[in-house]
């Protein structure tokens, strides 16, 4: 009898056990399920933040150097078709530049690489211009966030129009491409033309220089720091500018 009860007693036991050791798991996966839908939350909740909070960019704001040093980074990927590099630089330029945060840049330099690549594969200004939606969604975004009560449209057509000089620099006359940096920047700080003639005339021998390169075979790395170095100038003189 004593002998039963103890058999009973061990399968009792070991019955527990078993259902112990089933819920363990059980337990341990609605942890991590629970875990799981909170980091979902959270991050949901800092992407609603991200894009849906209203926020002001100071325009004028920013590192010359930092923005000079991307430009060029972004002016060797672009050349290269390194699209998600290009991207990827494009998201730092626009936190850096126009204080984007992290989401809102992502979004906002996907409508830039857009509008460049898709300018990139044009041979027509029919063509060129199918990029204009891109940068019109690109200046809508950066108007939203701006001090600066820039117009959207005109923005992008200007933006728009320096590619398009500057890609047909044969059909144009010298300054071409001069005045129409300056005009963009013009509109963007709402500032005289004549303003960013220094930035622009540095910004376009910086463009000559990888072109004419380019043309003869190849840009090398003294090149593109001789490119960098005229970034730095250029960036430097539209800082002081605006901040003047």
């Amino acid at each position: 009898m004593s002998s039963q009860n103890t058999r009973v007693e061990d399968n009792q036991t070991a019955g527990t056990s078993a259902l112990q050791t089933e819920r363990v798991p059980v337990r341990k996966r609605r942890r991590v399920l629970k875990i799981t839908l909170v980091i979902i939350a959270a991050l949901l909740a800092y992407t609603a933040y991200d894009l849906l909070i209203p926020r002001t960019s100071r325009m004028r704001s920013f590192d010359p150097d930092e923005v000079a040093r991307l430009e060029t980074a972004m002016w060797r990927s672009y050349y290269a078709r390194q699209q998600v590099k290009l991207y990827n630089q494009m998201t730092e330029l626009l936190r850096t530049q126009y204080n984007l945060p992290f989401v809102r840049s992502n979004t906002v330099a996907y409508q830039a690489a857009r509008a460049a690549f898709v300018f990139k594969a044009g041979h027509s200004r029919q063509d060129y211009e199918k990029a204009l939606p891109y940068l019109v969604s690109f200046y809508t975004s950066l108007h939203k966030v701006s001090d600066i009560p820039f117009d959207i449209d005109r923005a992008a057509k200007l933006e728009l129009e320096w590619w398009i000089i500057h890609r047909e620099r044969d059909r144009h006359a010298p300054g071409d491409l001069e005045r129409a940096l300056a005009d963009l920047s013009a509109e963007l700080y709402q500032m005289p033309a004549e303003r960013f003639a220094e930035y622009a005339r540095l910004r376009a021998e910086a463009m000559t220089i990888r072109d004419t390169k380019a043309d003869r075979g190849g840009v090398t790395e003294a090149d593109w720091s001789r490119i960098d170095a005229l970034l730095h100038q250029s960036w430097q003189s539209l800082f002081n500018v605006v901040n003047g």
